[in-house]
Order: C-alpha cells, then structure tokens, then sequence
C-alpha cells in the first residue's frame, strides 16, 4: 500500500468571504496508523479533516485519494476506501444499532444487489469489534452517550474502508468513556491495520494515545510527528498560549502536561490547617 493513499496538496479553505481558515496546507495521513489533530478553537482542524472526507470543497489545492483528485471520484468509490464519523452525528427517532450499523453498508448496495450474506457479515463483525452486539435490537436514541457513539463507530466499520476520519468523537463524554473509545481506536490501527485520523480537544489524552501528532495553528500546520517531538512545553506554548510542564507518568511512562499555576491564587495558605479526614493523598 502507498504511504500516501490520503493527502491534501496545497489546500485553502474559507468561511462567506472570511480569512483562510486553511492556509496553503500540505498534509498527507500516516499509512496504518493513528493521527491525531490538535489546535485551539478555529485553528482549521475540523476544516482540514471535512476537506480531507470530501465533505468541504477547497477553493485552491486538491484532495488526493489513491493519487486521483477525490472531488472527481464517484460518491461509491470513495465511501468504499474512505469512512468519516462527523461531529455529533444523530440517528432518526426508533432507528435500532442493526438498522443504523447497516447503513455503513451503502457504498455496496445497488438495484439489482441488494443486502446480502456479505452485508450480514460486515454489520455482525462491525457490531463485535465496537462491543454494540448485545444493543442491536434496541434504539440508538435509548442508549448512553458512549453506546451510541460506539454504534456510530461501528457503522463507519461497516463500511470496511481502510481509512478512518472521525471528528471529535470523545466529545461530551465522561472520561472514562473517552478513554475506552481510543482504545478501540488503537486497536483498529496497530492490531486492524486500519489508517485513523482523529480530531480531539484533550491534550494528554492525544499526547498518550496518538502515533503521530499534529499540531494548527491559524490555519498552518506548526508541528507534526511523534509525540515526543511534537508534544512540548514550547510548542504548547506557541500553539496553545499555554504555560504548562510536560512531563512523563511514573507508571506508563507517556508524556502529561501540567499547566503551571504561576501568578494564580492559593486556594489553601501555608497556614491553613487541613483535616485529614476531608482530605485525602492517597493516590488512586
């Protein structure tokens, strides 16, 4: 397989007339391996991955999937290579995981081939491997927040494409629930073999779980590599304009940023006695 299959050459993207919101980006997605985009709010992000699927035309620059210009593809021959969860997505009123899981089936389906054996398989594997199997016959709406963002997962793993682009898929979950859903996401890359481009807000979360981090900033790419390259208290800095140590956990060893509270108020003086039965420092 090519180390290119996805890449975006040259890309510029605005909103009604307003400033680049992409800027002349170059960028292309690490082959079997899990991409994280990284920026504060109206960096391009979110633009860039949109361009990326096909769901936003630049106004300058190309999309090139399999070295052909995605926008002169057919919409069948991309949703076979190419998935995207958006931001968000909603399910109509009643509609089951089964029923929803079976819509990643479109890019296959034609008048005269309609749901087959194959179909069957691909819904059953997709449900098993986002653990929604025991959900298929309930409602989409009736399940928790990190349920139906599994259902939704699996709908895109249905699809059975090699590429992945999920735009804040951990959103408004609790953190537990963010974390099982990247754990997923990295078994899909390093054990599926599937190439996953993902936009998320939390620092250390991408910092633990990305193969390669991307930095945006303005509309430009500032940064982008590993984790340890990427992932520094100077680049937090100019990316962010946030002060803040990285440092490594003791246990797992991956890289944690700790803003600095320089200048911020003491909650507790040095005087303030603290009773050791509301507080506690044992660690969790």
């Amino acid at each position: 397989m090519s180390a290119q299959r996805l890449r975006g050459k040259s890309l510029c993207v605005s909103y009604e007339g307003r400033r680049h919101v992409l800027d002349n980006v170059d960028f292309q997605v690490a082959e079997g391996r899990l991409t994280i985009l990284l920026g504060p709010n109206g960096s391009g992000k979110s633009t860039l991955l949109k361009t990326l699927a096909r769901t936003l035309d630049p106004e300058r620059g190309q999309v090139l999937l399999d070295g052909k210009d995605i926008h002169r593809t057919p919409t069948r021959d991309v949703a076979r290579k190419l998935g995207i969860l958006p931001q968000s997505p909603t399910a109509p009123e009643g509609l089951t995981v089964r029923e929803l899981v079976g819509m990643g089936r479109f890019p296959y389906q034609r008048l005269w081939q309609q749901w087959s054996q194959e179909d069957e398989r691909a819904v059953n594997d997709a449900m098993s491997i986002a653990r929604v199997t025991e959900f298929a016959a309930r409602p989409v709406d009736a399940l928790s927040g990190g349920q139906r963002q599994r259902c939704w997962i699996a709908m895109v793993l249905a699809q059975e494409t090699e590429l992945v682009l999920l735009d804040e898929p951990t959103a408004f979950l609790d953190l537990k629930v963010q974390v099982d859903l990247l754990e997923l996401l990295v078994q899909l890359a390093h054990v599926r073999g599937r190439t996953l481009l993902v936009v998320l807000h939390d620092l250390n979360l991408a910092a633990a779980y990305a193969d390669e981090l991307v930095m945006m900033r303005q509309g430009r790419i500032e940064h982008s590599g590993s984790p340890e390259a990427v992932f520094t208290a100077a680049h937090l800095k100019q990316v962010f304009d946030l002060d803040a140590n990285v440092i490594r956990d003791p246990h797992t060893q991956r890289l944690v940023c700790v803003p600095t509270l320089t200048g911020a108020t003491p909650l507790l003086s040095a005087t303030t006695p603290v009773s050791s039965a509301s507080v506690s420092l044992s660690p969790t």
